[in-house]
This record gives C-alpha cells, sequence and structure tokens, in this order.
C-alpha cells in the first residue's frame, strides 16, 4: 500500500475535550431511524453523538448491499471500534435497499444518481451534523461524490472504494438474473473461483436480505447514472475540493476505473490505495489494513485517533502495508 504524503498534510488537532468512552456508541448496530425526503424515505442509522469540532463519518453501500452487509465487517475490526471512540458513524440505505423494506409500489420513480446524492443534506439535517468524511462504495461511492461536488463546504474528506467515474454500466447483462449481475459487479473472475464458498454466502444474502424489486430499482439508476463531471485542472470544471482517498483491490473489476478517476483528480488532494491480494470488497476482505488507512487519512486531516498522539506533523513519506 501506498499513501500519497500529500495526504498526510496537517498538524493534528487537539481535542477540545476530553474523550469519553460513554460519549460513543461503540456498537455499530444502532437503531435504526427513517429520514423523509422529496425522493423516498431513507433508512439511517447514527452511532455516536456529533461533536461540534469534528465532523462525522458518513458511510453509503454498492449495490446489492445495505449499511450491514457492506460496513458490519469493518466497523466490528477493532482498529475501526478506535476511530469510532473519536467519530460518530451516520451509515445510510439507499431507498428501498435496508432488511425489511416494503416493495415500492407499481410505478415507482426510483430517484437517480444526483437526486440519491440530494437526499443526503435532508440527513445531516435530520441528525444535526455539520461536517462529514464521506466513505462510499461502488454506486455509494459516486453517491458521495456527487454530494460532495455539489456541497463542498459539508465535506472534510472523502474515502472512495471501488469509484466509477464514467457513465458506462452493464447493460448488456441487463437481462441477467438479478444476483448475477451484481456478483458481476462486487467481484472479479478470478475471486469468483477462487473464493467460491465466500461468494456463495454473499450471493445468499443478496437474494434473502434485500428486497429483489427494489434491488432492481437501485441497480437500474446505477446503470443509467451521468458521468461523474471531474477533471484534474478546475479551469471551467468542477472539480473535488476535499482531501480524497481512492481505494481498491488488486483483484477488483473495477481497478481500471478507479485508476482512471485517480488520473481526473487533483494529484495534491488524491491518494490511491491499491491493496495487494485484495478482491472486490477491501472493507470485508481486509478490514484491518483498510482501517489502519482510514486513521492515517483521518490523522492527515489534522484529527487525533489514540490518545498517545501528539500535536506533531507526521513526516511519515510512505506507508506500505503487505
Amino acid at each position: 500500500m501506498l499513501l500519497n504524503p500529500q495526504a498526510l498534510y496537517n498538524p493534528l488537532l487537539e481535542d477540545d475535550e476530553e474523550t469519553s468512552d460513554d460519549a460513543f456508541c461503540m456498537d455499530p448496530l444502532c437503531p435504526e431511524d427513517n429520514v423523509e425526503t422529496p425522493f423516498g424515505t431513507v433508512c439511517c442509522t447514527m452511532a455516536g453523538i456529533p461533536r461540534d469540532n469534528r465532523p462525522v463519518i458518513l458511510t453509503y453501500h454498492d449495490i446489492g448491499m445495505n449499511h450491514k452487509t457492506c460496513f458490519d465487517v469493518l466497523f466490528y475490526d477493532e482498529d475501526m471500534q478506535e476511530i469510532m471512540r473519536h467519530f460518530a458513524v451516520c451509515q445510510v440505505n439507499a431507498p428501498g435497499q435496508h432488511e425489511g423494506a416494503s416493495t415500492f409500489p407499481a410505478g415507482f420513480t426510483y430517484p437517480s444518481m444526483d437526486k440519491l446524492s440530494e437526499t443526503l443534506p435532508i440527513v445531516l439535517k435530520h441528525f444535526k451534523i455539520k461536517s462529514v468524511i464521506g466513505m462510499g462504495v461502488g454506486a455509494g461511492a459516486n453517491i458521495l461524490t456527487r454530494f460532495a461536488l455539489k456541497y463542498p463546504d459539508l465535506v472534510e474528506g472523502l474515502v472512495l472504494m471501488n469509484i466509477n467515474a464514467q457513465a458506462e454500466g452493464w447493460a448488456d447483462r441487463a437481462a441477467s438474473k438479478v444476483s448475477h449481475v451484481v456478483i458481476s459487479h462486487l467481484f472479479g473472475q478470478e475471486e469468483i473461483k477462487k473464493k467460491a464458498e465466500f461468494v456463495k454466502t454473499f450471493r445468499h444474502n443478496i437474494s434473502k436480505r434485500i428486497n429483489q424489486t427494489n434491488l432492481l430499482h437501485f441497480m437500474k439508476s446505477y446503470n443509467s447514472r451521468s458521468k461523474l463531471n471531474i477533471k484534474r485542472t478546475s479551469l471551467g470544471r468542477k472539480t473535488l475540493k476535499c482531501h480524497t482517498l481512492l481505494v481498491v483491490g488488486d483483484d477488483s473489476p473495477v481497478v481500471d476505473a478507479v485508476v482512471d478517476c485517480n488520473s481526473k483528480m487533483n494529484p495534491s488532494k488524491t491518494t490511491l490505495l491499491k491493496m495487494a491480494d485484495c478482491g472486490g470488497l477491501p472493507q470485508l476482505d481486509q478490514p484491518g489494513k483498510l482501517a489502519e488507512a482510514l486513521k492515517y487519512f483521518i490523522q492527515g486531516l489534522g484529527y487525533n485517533i489514540t490518545p498517545t498522539m501528539t500535536n506533531t506533523l507526521y513526516t511519515l513519506t510512505r506507508v506500505y502495508i503487505h
């Protein structure tokens, strides 16, 4: 793993108040809260209490997943639990993708990627969140990027896994069984062969834990997405203003798309992390290594993670994870 030294640019900020274990919910299985938006009901969870001097970690899942299947493994990791002692976490489910969701009525128009991004300011207002560090996977990464482009003052940083900035989808496979399309989206062919049992379990979760009609709506929305309007230079074009960590496993089916997206980003604010021996879902495949990378990224934004850290400028230039 190579972390761009320019992502570690800020001196660490001291906490304005002592961190208390009682101030944060350490269990990611928090009660769900429905937030009404003009584009449908958004089911969310809130772990911890937002603080004025720190952003909230805001997650958004990929197609075929929800906040539990996408992020539970990561948030149960010991290193990630340490991060949660210092940051509240808000997890967002796309409309109709949470467990137990009712089927959308006939004629329901599912929101586009842009409209899904417009639900996020409403979620932030609902939970009284002033700013976020966004963490998204696949479709969720695409949605969070659109959100950051429209509302840059609300986003302090982005962690984007498997981001695809292009408009192309998988229309040629649209007639296939839903679970087959999702599996091909999430996993590379070699990974499907090598990790047959894991993929089989995941295919079962897609079929049993997510409403299939609602999932098809979300898939079609992602498949018809517009191209993300980001360029390396900001002259006359939109560009992300926040520091961004792009993450992809070296066995992921979207490696080329992530590398292409990296080529369009501001190099002084973007870090590309290609994880070795990792499949299409880094947060499930190597949660400990990803949590370690998240710590470095958050430290680079200027926030303390552990009590032993001092208010010094990080001189680390290269960090490798094998």
